[in-house]
């Protein structure tokens, strides 16, 4: 009876304390989570229509995803009632939301929905330019052409990213309501990398017209050309990475004709084309059919270009174009030693030509892509 007694203590067992002095709490969770839209829903607004709340709690973690996984950012409000997504939804997506709340006493509750974004009826698109894995010059904005005029500029705008690497701040500047534009304060650095980031899938860009994009583009900033024309000097100063590399002979503008003077960005080269007066206003004056090494430099007209038609003995001496900066070349642009052929194959969308000593005034900075010719505090102005 000792051996028992000894062996069973006082009677209550060898585990007879555990627990002792110590409540497990089975109560829930008091705190309330409530997702708008409700689960299952359809049709849902792209902006606006999501609200994560809790009630008799705070909120711990929201997660909100589209059917690939990605994430929508929002943030919690400081009170812990209420989380909001901080940019819009897509259109035409299905998106889950998972949702923690916890009460005074720690104890979670959770919420689980689904719902479905609006199916647009009329939609928009943005044409961009540079191409993605484009390489171009230092001159290069980031333009986006929006297919229809955008009433909501500011809900658009906020949708469209434009960052660089090295980084430097981006500004947008609208042109009308059809037009947005990107750049830094000065010339892109040569070697830059640049991405846009469309995220306008499910923006209101016009009450009841929708965006329909979600597009990343990169493109590479090149080696930094600057040339200068100088319209009374007649010559243009061909400059590389700071340092000057040739400077050519060249035609500018006649009297009643002249050249834009300003910061012009080459937008299209063409080996061959074709240049028409009656199309910028100058009737029958001349139809050539075959303009040697073509450059755009505005919307109006005004090109930088190979001219076999005048003699040699013109360039550097005689301003007598219709406004385009003429360079000596050869008849189909054969001869690589020409100053027009020259040019051409050391040129790249996005390198500046700069004109200065024109009789002319400064070229608009929409007529082209020419926002080069406004200042910084111009350019980042609220419009």
């Amino acid at each position: 009876m000792l051996v028992v007694s000894a062996c069973g203590g006082d009677g209550d067992g060898g585990d007879g304390d555990k627990g002792k002095g110590k409540t497990v709490d089975n109560k829930a969770s008091e705190a309330v989570v409530s997702i708008a839209p409700r689960d299952g829903a359809t049709g849902v607004n792209t902006s606006g229509a999501l609200k994560v709340t809790a009630d008799k709690g705070k909120l711990s973690s929201v997660k909100v995803a589209d059917g690939k996984g990605n994430l929508i950012e929002g943030e919690i409000a400081k009170d812990g009632a209420t989380w909001r997504p901080t940019g819009h939804l897509g259109a035409s997506t299905k998106y889950t939301v998972d949702a923690v709340a916890k009460d005074t006493e720690g104890r979670e509750s959770a919420k689980h929905a689904a719902f479905t974004t609006l199916v647009p009826k009329d939609t928009f698109v943005g044409h961009f330019t540079p191409e993605n894995g484009d390489t171009v010059g230092v001159g290069m904005p980031v333009s986006i052409n929006f297919s229809r005029p955008i009433s909501n500029r500011d809900a658009v705008e906020r949708a469209v990213k434009v960052t660089a690497s090295p980084q430097v701040p981006v500004e947008g500047h609208w042109f009308g309501n059809q037009r947005l534009d990107f750049r830094p304060e000065k010339y892109w650095a040569a070697g830059t990398k640049v991405t846009l980031d469309l995220r306008l899938s499910g923006v209101e860009g016009v009450p009841g017209v929708y965006g329909t994009q979600a597009k990343k583009v990169t493109f590479t900033v090149g080696r930094s050309q600057v040339s200068t024309v100088d319209a009374k000097a007649k010559t243009m100063t061909v400059e590389r990475d700071g340092r000057v590399i040739k400077t050519i002979p060249i035609t500018a503008g006649a009297p009643g004709t002249e050249t834009y003077n300003g910061t012009m960005v080459i937008s299209e080269k063409h080996a061959v084309t074709r240049m028409n007066g009656a199309t910028v206003g100058f009737g029958g004056e001349y139809d050539i059919k075959d303009v040697p090494h073509a450059m755009r430099l505005s919307t109006s007209g005004t090109f930088i270009h190979g001219n076999y038609w005048s003699g040699q003995s013109t360039f550097g001496a005689t301003n007598a174009s219709h406004g385009c900066v003429g360079l000596f070349d050869q008849r189909g642009g054969g001869d690589p030693s020409t100053p027009g052929s020259w040019f051409f194959s050391n040129s790249q969308i996005g390198d500046v030509v700069v004109v200065k000593n024109s009789d002319d005034e400064t070229i608009k900075p929409d007529n082209g892509l020419n926002g080069w010719n406004m200042s910084w505090s111009e350019w980042t102005a609220k419009q």
